[in-house]
């Protein structure tokens, strides 16, 4: 067998480059403009490299019974980790990915192509824009993680962009986001304040060292209608490699405090990492 060999070529915001696992035969890492977006590994589509995608998938493995399909809408695509994930763990999903990058779709699917059946269907197209033209309640899942270079897009952040993903989502569906900030975490607290004006349960899940303030880091926000199993969720994230808390409840209530959602006019994107914070050598 030929030795798998990175690939390197410019798309529409950016240089991107896949990059073969030497640990494992068939799993790539994706860079755009070096800052890692992806890892898929082909033969093992439920494992998942990154943490903040470990954080994802374990609120994706409670939201409904084991191995019940989920209509799902993905925003913001890259190397479709989590769809393929989806497409293993619980078969039969119904799954549209919406990704602004015609030209990183192209390279990922001619490269990284998805399996025979795997019931998702890709939109070259911006995630607003998408989910404003998408019908009411249509969706049990809502997952983003729309990255701009580094940064979380302006008119993905506001209390606007909030209603139409809550809009979209069926009564019981889940909202979930990738998000990254710092202290003293104006973004973030103002992300969250916009999602508690709509939904009655949110949860947020991160490293103790980015909650308290020590470092940059990811967050993932979880918001729905119904109680979420944040006990579960707790359980699985405490126990990972890289342990996280769950906070939920009058925590994250105190954590919100006086923070406002931002409308549309002067929503701003998540701030710039700083040197180092997620890049690659």
């Amino acid at each position: 067998m030929s030795e798998a060999m990175p690939v390197t070529r410019g798309v529409d915001h950016g240089t991107a480059k896949l990059m073969p696992d030497v640990d494992r035969e068939r799993a790539w890492l994706l860079t755009v403009d070096g800052a890692p977006q992806s890892y898929v590994d082909l033969d093992e589509p439920a494992h998942l490299e990154f943490e903040y995608t470990r954080r994802l998938g374990y609120v994706l493995d409670t939201v409904a019974a084991d191995g019940r399909p989920l209509d799902v809408v993905h925003l913001g695509g890259g190397a479709l980790t989590l769809p393929r994930y989806l497409a293993a763990t619980r078969p039969g999903s119904r799954q549209d990915v919406v990704e602004a990058d015609r030209g990183l779709l192209e390279l990922v699917t001619e490269h990284l192509p998805l399996p025979e059946g795997s019931g998702v269907v890709l939109h070259a197209a911006d995630a607003r824009t998408w989910l404003e033209a998408a019908p009411d309640d249509s969706t049990d899942v809502l997952i983003a993680d729309v990255f701009g270079g580094s940064r979380v897009p302006a008119h993905l952040t506001s209390l606007g962009y909030a209603r139409e993903a809550e809009r979209v989502l069926r009564p019981g569906g889940v909202y979930l986001a990738n998000l990254a900030d710092a202290a003293p975490f104006a973004f973030l607290r103002s992300q969250l304040a916009a999602f508690a004006t709509l939904f009655d349960h949110l949860a947020l899940i991160a490293e103790p060292g980015v909650l308290r303030g020590r470092r940059f880091g990811n967050a993932v926000l979880v918001a729905s209608h119904r109680p979420l199993d944040t006990a579960a969720v707790a359980r699985r994230t405490a126990a990972d490699v890289f342990p996280a808390r769950v906070e939920h409840g009058p925590a994250l209530r105190e954590f919100i405090g006086t923070a406002r959602p931002v409308a549309d006019a002067e929503a701003v994107p998540s701030p710039e990492p700083p040197d180092g914070a997620f890049g690659i050598g």
